[in-house]
Protein backbone atom coordinates (compact mmCIF):
# COMPACT_ATOMS: atom_id res chain seq x y z
CA UNK A 1 0.00 0.00 0.00
CA UNK A 2 3.08 2.01 0.69
CA UNK A 3 4.24 2.09 -2.56
CA UNK A 4 0.66 2.37 -4.17
CA UNK A 5 0.44 5.72 -2.61
CA UNK A 6 2.35 7.80 -4.67
CA UNK A 7 0.64 7.00 -7.72
CA UNK A 8 -2.64 7.63 -5.87
CA UNK A 9 -1.12 11.41 -5.18
CA UNK A 10 -0.26 11.56 -9.09
CA UNK A 11 -3.91 10.42 -9.72
CA UNK A 12 -5.94 12.77 -7.62
CA UNK A 13 -3.18 15.67 -8.92
CA UNK A 14 -3.95 14.60 -12.54
CA UNK A 15 -7.73 15.13 -12.06
CA UNK A 16 -7.30 18.52 -10.13
CA UNK A 17 -5.03 20.10 -11.96
CA UNK A 18 -6.42 18.53 -15.39
CA UNK A 19 -9.69 20.24 -14.53
CA UNK A 20 -8.68 22.65 -17.24
CA UNK A 21 -9.15 20.06 -19.86
CA UNK A 22 -12.21 18.98 -18.27
CA UNK A 23 -13.90 22.30 -18.45
CA UNK A 24 -13.64 22.21 -22.41
CA UNK A 25 -14.62 18.91 -22.98
CA UNK A 26 -17.97 18.95 -20.24
CA UNK A 27 -18.21 22.77 -19.88
CA UNK A 28 -20.79 22.93 -22.24
CA UNK A 29 -22.52 20.41 -20.24
CA UNK A 30 -22.44 21.98 -16.54
CA UNK A 31 -23.88 24.58 -18.59
CA UNK A 32 -26.64 22.69 -19.64
CA UNK A 33 -27.25 21.05 -16.12
CA UNK A 34 -27.02 24.45 -14.93
CA UNK A 35 -29.71 25.81 -16.78
CA UNK A 36 -31.94 22.96 -16.55
CA UNK A 37 -32.76 24.09 -12.35
CA UNK A 38 -33.85 27.67 -11.92
CA UNK A 39 -31.17 30.08 -9.93
CA UNK A 40 -33.16 29.20 -6.66
CA UNK A 41 -33.03 25.83 -6.67
CA UNK A 42 -29.34 26.17 -5.43
CA UNK A 43 -29.65 22.53 -3.75
CA UNK A 44 -32.04 20.48 -7.17
CA UNK A 45 -28.20 22.28 -8.87
CA UNK A 46 -25.83 20.90 -6.98
CA UNK A 47 -27.70 16.92 -6.78
CA UNK A 48 -27.91 17.01 -10.54
CA UNK A 49 -23.92 17.97 -10.85
CA UNK A 50 -23.04 15.40 -8.08
CA UNK A 51 -25.05 12.53 -10.19
CA UNK A 52 -23.27 13.42 -13.16
CA UNK A 53 -20.00 13.34 -11.98
CA UNK A 54 -20.90 10.27 -10.19
CA UNK A 55 -21.53 8.51 -13.13
CA UNK A 56 -18.82 9.89 -14.98
CA UNK A 57 -16.20 8.80 -12.41
CA UNK A 58 -18.04 5.46 -11.85
CA UNK A 59 -17.47 5.06 -15.74
CA UNK A 60 -13.42 5.79 -15.01
CA UNK A 61 -13.70 3.24 -12.33
CA UNK A 62 -14.90 0.28 -14.52
CA UNK A 63 -12.95 1.12 -17.45
CA UNK A 64 -9.18 1.17 -15.15
CA UNK A 65 -10.82 -2.26 -13.63
CA UNK A 66 -11.50 -3.51 -17.10
CA UNK A 67 -8.64 -2.81 -18.81
CA UNK A 68 -6.18 -3.33 -15.87
CA UNK A 69 -7.49 -6.76 -16.36
CA UNK A 70 -5.26 -6.77 -19.40
CA UNK A 71 -2.58 -5.70 -17.57
CA UNK A 72 -2.14 -8.04 -14.69
CA UNK A 73 -2.72 -11.00 -16.94
CA UNK A 74 0.81 -9.93 -17.53
CA UNK A 75 2.11 -9.23 -14.20
CA UNK A 76 4.17 -12.02 -14.14
CA UNK A 77 5.68 -11.90 -17.60
CA UNK A 78 8.85 -10.47 -18.77
CA UNK A 79 6.06 -7.48 -19.98
CA UNK A 80 6.09 -6.61 -16.57
CA UNK A 81 9.38 -4.19 -16.82
CA UNK A 82 8.08 -2.78 -19.71
CA UNK A 83 4.80 -1.92 -18.25
CA UNK A 84 6.71 -0.20 -15.22
CA UNK A 85 8.78 1.74 -17.75
CA UNK A 86 5.66 2.95 -19.84
CA UNK A 87 4.03 3.75 -16.46
CA UNK A 88 7.05 5.85 -15.24
CA UNK A 89 7.08 7.38 -18.68
CA UNK A 90 3.25 8.73 -18.96
CA UNK A 91 3.50 9.98 -15.71
CA UNK A 92 6.54 12.57 -17.11
CA UNK A 93 4.13 12.84 -20.24
CA UNK A 94 1.22 13.71 -18.17
CA UNK A 95 3.16 16.37 -15.56
CA UNK A 96 4.73 18.12 -18.85
CA UNK A 97 0.86 18.81 -19.76
CA UNK A 98 -0.08 19.64 -16.60
CA UNK A 99 2.72 22.05 -16.18
CA UNK A 100 1.69 23.86 -19.89
CA UNK A 101 5.14 22.84 -21.27
CA UNK A 102 3.85 20.02 -23.91
CA UNK A 103 0.33 18.84 -25.42
CA UNK A 104 0.53 16.24 -27.63
CA UNK A 105 -1.75 14.29 -25.29
CA UNK A 106 -4.60 15.20 -26.72
CA UNK A 107 -4.07 13.65 -29.85
CA UNK A 108 -4.39 9.90 -27.80
CA UNK A 109 -8.33 11.16 -27.95
CA UNK A 110 -8.60 10.05 -31.56
CA UNK A 111 -8.58 6.33 -29.96
CA UNK A 112 -12.16 6.68 -28.59
CA UNK A 113 -14.03 8.69 -31.51
CA UNK A 114 -15.28 5.06 -32.79
CA UNK A 115 -16.82 4.00 -29.59
CA UNK A 116 -18.38 7.65 -29.03
CA UNK A 117 -20.32 7.59 -32.08
CA UNK A 118 -22.17 5.07 -30.29
CA UNK A 119 -23.03 6.28 -27.53
CA UNK A 120 -23.20 9.77 -27.95
CA UNK A 121 -26.58 9.24 -30.03
CA UNK A 122 -27.58 6.75 -26.52
CA UNK A 123 -26.82 10.39 -24.44
CA UNK A 124 -29.05 12.27 -26.79
CA UNK A 125 -31.97 10.70 -25.60
CA UNK A 126 -31.33 11.64 -21.47
CA UNK A 127 -31.90 14.99 -22.23
CA UNK A 128 -33.18 17.61 -20.60
CA UNK A 129 -31.37 16.38 -17.87
CA UNK A 130 -33.83 16.82 -14.97
CA UNK A 131 -33.52 14.48 -13.24
CA UNK A 132 -31.14 12.13 -10.40
CA UNK A 133 -31.54 9.06 -12.66
CA UNK A 134 -30.80 11.16 -15.62
CA UNK A 135 -28.23 12.53 -14.50
CA UNK A 136 -26.44 9.40 -12.80
CA UNK A 137 -27.12 7.78 -16.51
CA UNK A 138 -25.91 10.72 -18.61
CA UNK A 139 -22.44 11.30 -16.78
CA UNK A 140 -22.11 7.04 -16.81
CA UNK A 141 -22.16 7.80 -20.74
CA UNK A 142 -20.19 11.07 -21.18
CA UNK A 143 -16.81 9.19 -18.87
CA UNK A 144 -16.75 7.64 -22.23
CA UNK A 145 -16.19 10.73 -24.06
CA UNK A 146 -12.74 10.42 -26.30
CA UNK A 147 -10.42 12.74 -23.97
CA UNK A 148 -6.84 13.02 -24.16
CA UNK A 149 -5.86 13.23 -20.44
CA UNK A 150 -8.64 10.45 -19.42
CA UNK A 151 -7.13 7.96 -21.77
CA UNK A 152 -3.35 8.23 -20.56
CA UNK A 153 -4.62 8.19 -17.46
CA UNK A 154 -6.12 4.67 -18.24
CA UNK A 155 -2.89 3.48 -20.06
CA UNK A 156 -0.86 4.74 -17.12
CA UNK A 157 -3.53 3.27 -14.78
CA UNK A 158 -3.47 -0.62 -16.68
CA UNK A 159 0.31 -0.64 -16.62
CA UNK A 160 0.03 -1.33 -12.70
CA UNK A 161 -0.54 -4.89 -13.71
CA UNK A 162 -3.09 -5.24 -10.90
CA UNK A 163 -6.99 -4.80 -11.76
CA UNK A 164 -8.40 -3.19 -8.78
CA UNK A 165 -5.30 -0.86 -8.43
CA UNK A 166 -5.93 0.14 -11.96
CA UNK A 167 -9.81 0.55 -10.58
CA UNK A 168 -8.67 2.53 -7.64
CA UNK A 169 -6.25 5.35 -9.48
CA UNK A 170 -9.21 5.61 -12.29
CA UNK A 171 -11.59 6.50 -9.01
CA UNK A 172 -8.78 8.89 -7.50
CA UNK A 173 -8.74 10.36 -10.69
CA UNK A 174 -12.58 11.58 -11.01
CA UNK A 175 -12.30 12.32 -7.43
CA UNK A 176 -9.82 15.05 -8.42
CA UNK A 177 -11.71 16.62 -11.31
CA UNK A 178 -14.58 17.12 -9.24
CA UNK A 179 -13.55 20.62 -7.12
CA UNK A 180 -13.52 22.02 -10.77
CA UNK A 181 -16.44 20.80 -12.94
CA UNK A 182 -18.78 21.34 -9.04
CA UNK A 183 -16.99 24.79 -9.29
CA UNK A 184 -17.99 25.60 -12.46
CA UNK A 185 -21.69 24.30 -12.80
CA UNK A 186 -22.10 26.11 -9.17
CA UNK A 187 -20.36 29.28 -10.55
CA UNK A 188 -17.39 29.06 -8.04
CA UNK A 189 -15.06 31.48 -9.90
CA UNK A 190 -12.41 31.82 -7.46
CA UNK A 191 -11.66 27.96 -6.80
CA UNK A 192 -11.73 27.62 -10.67
CA UNK A 193 -9.06 30.46 -10.76
CA UNK A 194 -6.96 29.47 -8.25
CA UNK A 195 -6.06 26.22 -9.66
CA UNK A 196 -5.82 27.50 -13.17
CA UNK A 197 -3.04 29.91 -12.27
CA UNK A 198 0.22 29.14 -13.98
CA UNK A 199 2.49 28.34 -10.52
CA UNK A 200 -0.17 25.72 -9.12
CA UNK A 201 -0.34 24.04 -12.49
CA UNK A 202 3.62 24.01 -12.79
CA UNK A 203 3.83 22.72 -9.12
CA UNK A 204 1.24 20.00 -9.99
CA UNK A 205 2.99 19.25 -13.12
CA UNK A 206 6.66 19.09 -11.44
CA UNK A 207 5.42 16.66 -8.62
CA UNK A 208 3.58 14.03 -10.99
CA UNK A 209 6.81 14.44 -12.95
CA UNK A 210 9.18 13.62 -10.31
CA UNK A 211 7.13 10.62 -9.26
CA UNK A 212 6.85 9.39 -12.75
CA UNK A 213 10.84 9.53 -12.56
CA UNK A 214 10.31 7.46 -8.97
CA UNK A 215 8.53 4.91 -10.86
CA UNK A 216 10.83 3.88 -13.38
CA UNK A 217 13.25 1.40 -12.67
CA UNK A 218 16.36 1.99 -11.11
CA UNK A 219 19.48 2.55 -8.82
CA UNK A 220 16.75 4.40 -6.52
CA UNK A 221 14.56 1.57 -6.70
CA UNK A 222 16.66 -0.89 -6.31
CA UNK A 223 17.97 1.37 -2.98
CA UNK A 224 14.21 1.67 -2.02
CA UNK A 225 14.38 -2.52 -2.00
CA UNK A 226 17.08 -3.16 0.05
CA UNK A 227 16.47 -0.43 2.72
CA UNK A 228 12.93 -1.96 3.32
CA UNK A 229 15.26 -5.83 3.57
CA UNK A 230 17.01 -3.94 5.76
CA UNK A 231 14.29 -3.08 7.67
CA UNK A 232 13.02 -6.22 7.80
CA UNK A 233 15.80 -7.83 8.58
CA UNK A 234 15.83 -5.93 12.03
CA UNK A 235 12.47 -6.28 12.92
Amino acid sequence: MTELLPLLVSAFILGLLGGGHCLGMCGGLMGALTMATPPEQRGRRLQLLIGYNLGRILSYASAGLLIGSAGWAVANSPVALGMRIAAGLLLIVMGLYLAGWWSGLVRIEGLGRRLWRYLQPLSKRLLPVNSLPRALLFGALWGWLPCGLVYSTLLWSASQGNALHSALLMLVFGLGTWPVLLATGLAAERLTALLRKRGVRIAGGLLVILFGIWTLPGPHQALLMGHAGHTSSQH
